[in-house]
């Protein structure tokens, strides 16, 4: 059975395909707000893993909407898990399973109990999330062991993260970034495998 992962091309979304590709078959899916936006680095991440990479347009204005609500209310976590529910719905209607790589220790993006049984029956899919048990720090061991990794921060790291086109429309907005989102928020970007001999 086919799995569409939520993909970002970081090690967090990497990982939970390579957990996941031990029982079904994985595709993984970045969203962007931009037509004409490419993220070959994240494609090249998709290849290194092995698995179809699909890009994806979201809904035309839940650009604006983000932004707006992060400038009504002085933080993005609400926008940011308002265009996570949006990606997850768009990949329901695609696939019967859906994942993505939100760990036990994250706090954006995380559906409540609630929210994902409201998504799996509303969409008739199983929403998996393989990494919800591990803590970061258990998350970034298993990502060391099977993954090869560049971090930066966001902006500087060419992946499928949705803060760096909000960003990019804040700037476009004439709007200081800095007074929003935190000053250095590393991200990561998957750039090969490792293997393993038993």
């Amino acid at each position: 059975m086919k799995a569409g992962v939520l993909f970002s091309g970081g090690k967090d979304s990497s990982l939970a395909a390579v957990l996941l590709s031990r029982d079904y078959t994985v595709e993984l899916n970045t969203f962007v707000f931009s037509p004409g936006r490419s993220l070959p680095a994240v494609a090249e991440a998709a290849r290194a893993l092995g698995h179809p990479w699909h890009l994806w347009i979201f809904e035309e204005g839940l650009l604006s909407r983000a932004v707006d609500m992060i400038l009504s209310s002085g933080y993005p976590n609400d926008a940011i898990q308002m265009v996570h529910k949006s990606a997850l719905r768009a990949l329901g209607t695609r696939y019967r399973v859906i994942a993505d790589g939100t760990r036990f220790d994250d706090r954006v993006p995380m559906l409540s109990r609630d929210e994902v049984q409201s998504l799996q029956d509303t969409l008739r899919c199983s929403y998996l999330r393989p990494l919800l048990g591990f803590p970061r720090r258990e998350v970034d061991r298993l990502a060391g062991k099977h993954l090869r990794i560049a971090r930066g921060e966001t902006g500087n790291l060419q992946n499928g993260d949705y803060e760096a086109e909000i960003r990019e429309e804040f700037r476009a907005r004439g709007k200081d970034t800095g007074k929003y989102f935190p000053a250095r928020h590393e991200q990561s970007l998957v750039i090969g495998t490792i293997t393993t001999t038993g």
